[in-house]
């Protein structure tokens, strides 16, 4: 590269490289997190207990279900939930028409490879001696609403 060009190219990855990591990084490119702040928080629950149980009147709970509920109150979130079969709440997820699925998902969970998986909110130990990831579902490349669930279990996890 002629030694003129150099200070060219500097430049031009320099800006590169503050506008990708500037202000709204990261990014939700649907408005996951701006949409849900002050809004409503669509969450698909498929019944898996003790993680996510569906009574009879609709109304959900379970170990899951309170997660969602303390994450929903830090970003000022009204809760919608959604019930459901797993595999049809994660499809929902992938189009955007929910923001989250909740069904006892583990960190190996084949879904991983079309959904963000968060990290785990808890870990148990399984009659065989394995260990057992807990995660919640997310739509994939929502990348800013995922950091702030991820913070959310973070500080759950240290609290």
């Amino acid at each position: 590269m002629p030694c003129s060009a150099r200070p060219l190219a500097v430049a031009v990855l320099l800006v590169v490289l503050v506008t990708g990591c500037g202000p709204g990084f990261p990014r939700d490119p649907s408005g996951t997190l701006d949409r849900a702040r002050g809004g409503e928080l669509r969450v698909g629950v498929s019944e898996n207990p003790p993680w996510t149980e569906v009574a009879d009147s609709g109304r959900p709970s379970g170990v899951e279900i309170e997660l969602v509920e303390d994450f929903a109150e830090r970003v000022d979130a009204d809760v919608v939930w959604y019930p459901g079969a797993e595999g049809q709440l994660l499809r929902l997820l992938e189009t955007g028409d929910l923001d989250v699925v909740v069904a006892g998902l583990t960190a190996d969970s084949p879904w991983g490879q079309r959904t963000a998986l968060t990290r785990p909110h808890t870990e148990i130990e399984t009659w065989d001696g394995r260990t057992e990831r807990f995660v919640l579902a997310t739509r994939a490349g929502e990348n800013g609403f995922l950091t702030e669930l991820e913070r959310f279990l973070v500080v759950r996890e240290d609290g």
